[in-house]
């Protein structure tokens, strides 16, 4: 009874947040409640015991997208935009999405009649995919392909954001506690970014959310001031952000050319390969994400 009680209390504070994130009149407590809401994602994932998920939504989509939409509303002018969403509006959004609501409980339905046949299956043919953890074995053999259009959409997103022109972002003077934290959380992100990268094969972690950990030490060491600007014109940082979906692609046709088919990988040597996509997509995610949050820019005037 005690979780269903707590359970149901997450699933109405879920809904709350987001009500509050999406119709906040005020945009600084919108963003608030976004995080919050999050966060509260997360320990729900983390209560349905997809541990992996939960780590990626505390992250990505609590941590460095709410850094995203702080420097957003950093440039904005200093009175909120004026309300534009009228009743009109909201009824009328809702007379779309309710019917879709509807139409996808309807289609979602007939799955939980049938028996899921996809667990038992991974489950039986889990030692020939290199990795020990159902989760990666399907995100980096049984459905390489997602994984690899996955790092090709945040290319894009880092060359569709250098389409928009440069965004200054002005630095004040870090604080000497910010700086000397700074010091000593980098190496420690670093550090827990390498566990959750190699544990990926085995537990819980992987290529997502050991780069979203090491970004956050790069985002803390650039607002610290301990860290240059990142420059796209850097050729080591283009390199960086192409690997990843560069190796990707190299493996793809090494085992169409050489094996039984694209990224079929070889007997024995799927662990391997696995470890080298992920290693060199972990470091082009955090170059990517770090570009996104505070690549490019003016600086501040002490750097200029």
């Amino acid at each position: 009874m005690t979780e269903w009680l707590f359970d149901g209390v997450l699933g109405v504070l879920l809904l709350g947040l987001a009500f509050g994130a999406l119709h906040g009149r005020n945009l600084y407590a919108s963003v608030l409640l976004f995080i919050a809401f999050g966060l509260a994602l997360a320990l729900i994932w983390a209560r349905l015991g997809a541990a992996d998920l939960a780590l990626a939504e505390a992250a990505i989509g609590a941590g460095l997208t709410g850094v995203l939409l702080f420097t957003a509303l950093a440039r904005q002018p200093a009175a909120d935009m004026p309300e534009v969403t009228g009743t009109r509006l909201r009824l009328g959004a809702a007379a779309v999405v309710l019917p879709l609501l509807f139409l996808m409980v309807q289609g979602l339905a007939p799955l939980s009649e049938g028996e899921p046949r996809l667990p038992a299956l991974i489950a039986q043919n889990l030692g020939e995919t290199g990795v020990e953890h159902p989760v990666t074995a399907v995100l980096l053999n049984y459905r390489a392909w997602d994984t690899l259009l996955e790092l090709a959409v945040l290319l894009l997103a880092v060359l569709g954001a250098r389409q928009l022109g440069p965004r200054p972002l002005d630095l004040a003077e870090p604080w000497p506690l910010l700086r000397a934290w700074a010091r000593v959380l980098a190496p420690l992100l670093v550090l827990a970014a390498g566990y959750v990268l190699w544990r990926g094969a085995s537990a819980p972690g992987g290529a997502f959310q050991a780069g979203a950990l090491l970004t956050s030490g790069v985002v803390l060491l650039r607002l610290s001031g301990l860290l240059p600007r990142l420059r796209w014109s850097s050729m080591p940082l283009r390199l960086l952000v192409l690997g990843g979906l560069l190796v990707f692609l190299g493996v793809a046709m090494l085992t169409a050319w050489l094996g039984q088919g694209w990224l079929t990988y070889p007997a024995g040597a799927a662990k391997p390969i696995i470890l080298l996509i992920e290693t060199v997509a972990t470091l082009s995610i955090a170059a990517s994400l770090s570009l996104l949050v505070v690549g490019e820019g003016e600086g501040s005037a002490r750097e200029q």
